[in-house]
Parts: C-alpha cells; structure tokens; sequence
C-alpha cells in the first residue's frame, strides 16, 4: 500500500514540477492525499489616490488647510463638500457646534507607505492652527484604492493595524460585487449616499 501510493506522489510531482517551477510551487504530501501550495511572490501594492476629510469650525477659513495640502501633495482631483456634519456631537467640547466638513480625492498617484508621515504632518497643522489650545480643524487623511478607503488614526483599537510611526490603519469602506460597503466601525457620514457616490467617482477616476 506504501510503495503504491510512493509512486502515485512521485508521478505528481512529476506531473507538476515543471508547471510550477516558475511558482514556486511547493508539493505537500499529507495524510495520503496530494495538496499542492503556489507560494505568493512579494511586489509593490498597486497606486492608490491620497484622501483627506478636513472638519472646521465656522470660523475657520478652509482655504488655509487647504492651500498647506496641495502645497504638499498636489491637485485636489475630486472633492465632496462642505457640508454640515450633523452624525455626531463628540467633537463639540473641542470645537464647538456647526461644524462643517469636506472631503477631498487627490490627483497624483499616492504610495501607501506614506501614510503615516501624511498623518504626523496633519496633526502638526492641526497643532498650527489651534486656539487656546483647542483644534478649529481635524484633518483626516487617508487612501482611496479600487478595493478599499483606509483612513489613519492614532488611536489603536482591535480593527485597526499599526503602520508605523505611531499611526494606525483602518478599512473603513471596501468595495464589493460594484459598490463600497461599510462595516459595524465605519463612521455615519461615510456610510451616506451622496459620499458613496462621490468616493465611486473618484475610484472611477484612479
């Protein structure tokens, strides 16, 4: 019974080795039953589009923020905005009440790796612009790619992975059977209509 099924492992990997050389394929043999694994082959991440949600206050002049961000990462592609942000009073201590908010798709190709240095230099202009040392913006940044949007936070909780540089990462939305879906986490005002149809524009446009 050994030697029968001997041969029949070598009569696969026979059969296989040369169609998955360039694969690296690797035969396992267990338990008398054949499985064959195709190890996966390590390469850059497709391009995404930078995202930034940038929350204000009234008084706030949401040109500034925005002259700082495209002086850094380029032309603002699509934007969505501004509307009042009516889903939540947790930064109302901070801020203050009508607060306002605008979401923006950029141009340029953006490499994922980046993110964390995005988020340190938008929490320093958050910094920047405070009062009495209160924020009158919240800047989010963030990634649109074809699968998914992940956005950067400081805060770690058990959806979120680490990037580096104490910054975190979140799937917010992902992008299935051709629209963008959200989970339990995902923040009220991204699961409204009128953003999915913005953010389905931008992915349209990467």
């Amino acid at each position: 019974m050994s030697n029968g099924l001997n041969q029949r492992n070598r009569h696969l990997i026979s059969k296989y080795t040369t169609a998955f050389l360039n694969l690296r394929a690797v035969c396992c043999f267990c338990a008398g039953v054949s499985y064959i694994y195709v190890m996966g082959i390590i390469k850059e991440p497709s391009s995404t589009k930078l995202f930034a949600a940038v929350m204000y206050t009234q008084t706030f002049d949401l040109r500034q923020a925005l002259s700082e961000l495209t002086s850094s990462y380029g032309e603002i592609e699509l934007f969505y905005g501004p509307v009042p942000f009516l889903w939540s009073d947790y930064y109302e201590d901070e801020m203050g009440r009508g607060l306002l908010k605008y979401y923006a798709v950029f141009k340029e190709p953006f490499h994922r790796s980046f993110l964390p240095s995005v988020k340190n230099h938008t929490n320093e202009l958050e910094q920047t612009y405070s009062q009495d040392g209160k924020r009158i913006v919240n800047i989010d940044p963030g990634y649109l790619a074809k699968d998914k949007l992940v956005l950067a936070s400081t805060k770690d909780f058990y959806h979120r992975l680490y990037l580096g540089d104490g910054i975190f990462g979140e799937v917010t939305l992902h992008y299935r059977k051709g629209c963008f879906r959200y989970f339990s986490w995902t923040y009220p005002d991204y699961q409204e209509p009128a953003f999915l149809e913005f953010l389905e524009s931008g992915r349209a446009a990467g």
